[in-house]
C-alpha cells in the first residue's frame, strides 16, 4: 500500500497526456478567462496537489504494467478516463473556446477538464496500491475541481 520506489513510465505517460493539452491551452485560453476571484485556499491546495501528484506519479514503479489480474481493470478504467480527457480537449480546441466550452461536461461528467484527470489519477493510485498518490490526488482534486466549479458557477450566474 505504500509503494515501491522506481521510475513509472505509466505515470510519465499520464503526466505527458496531462501537460501537452495544458501547454497548448496557454495559447488558446477561453475568451474572458479571469482568475482574479479564485479562492486562495483552493489555489494553494491545487498547487501543492500538482507538485505531490507529479512527484508521486513518477517515483513509484507500482503504476507500471503488471501481470494481468482482475486488478488490471483499475488501470484500464483509469486509462479510459485519460483518453476521454484527451477527447474533451480536442472538442475544446475545435470549439469557439468560450468559457462555457472550457467548463463543459462530457458524458455527463461535470467540469470534465478538471474532473476526468483527477479521477483517472485516483484510479491509477488504486491500481498501483499507492496511498501516496491517492492522498495527493485528493488534495489536488479539492483545489482543482473546486476552482473549476467556482468558474462554472460564475459563468452560469452571468447567463441568467
Amino acid at each position: 500500500m505504500l509503494g515501491h520506489f522506481g521510475f513509472s513510465y505509466v505515470g510519465f505517460i499520464y503526466l505527458v497526456m496531462l501537460a501537452v493539452p495544458n501547454i497548448l491551452w496557454t495559447k488558446k485560453q477561453p475568451q474572458g478567462y479571469d482568475t482574479s476571484f479564485e479562492n486562495k485556499i483552493l489555489l494553494f491546495l491545487e498547487k501543492i496537489g500538482q507538485a505531490l501528484v507529479t512527484c508521486t506519479a513518477l517515483i513509484f514503479q507500482d503504476f507500471n504494467l503488471q501481470t494481468w489480474s482482475n486488478w488490471s481493470w483499475w488501470l484500464i478504467a483509469s486509462f479510459f478516463l485519460m483518453i476521454l480527457y484527451e477527447l474533451w480537449w480536442v472538442r475544446y480546441f475545435c470549439s469557439q473556446r468560450t468559457l462555457a466550452d472550457f467548463y463543459s461536461s462530457i458524458l455527463g461528467i461535470p467540469v470534465a477538464g478538471a474532473t476526468l484527470p483527477v479521477i483517472a489519477f485516483l484510479l491509477l493510485g488504486v491500481y498501483g496500491k499507492v496511498i501516496w498518490l491517492v492522498l495527493s490526488i485528493i488534495i489536488l482534486g479539492i483545489g482543482h475541481i473546486g476552482i473549476h466549479l467556482q468558474h462554472y458557477n460564475k459563468i452560469k450566474g452571468t447567463k441568467k
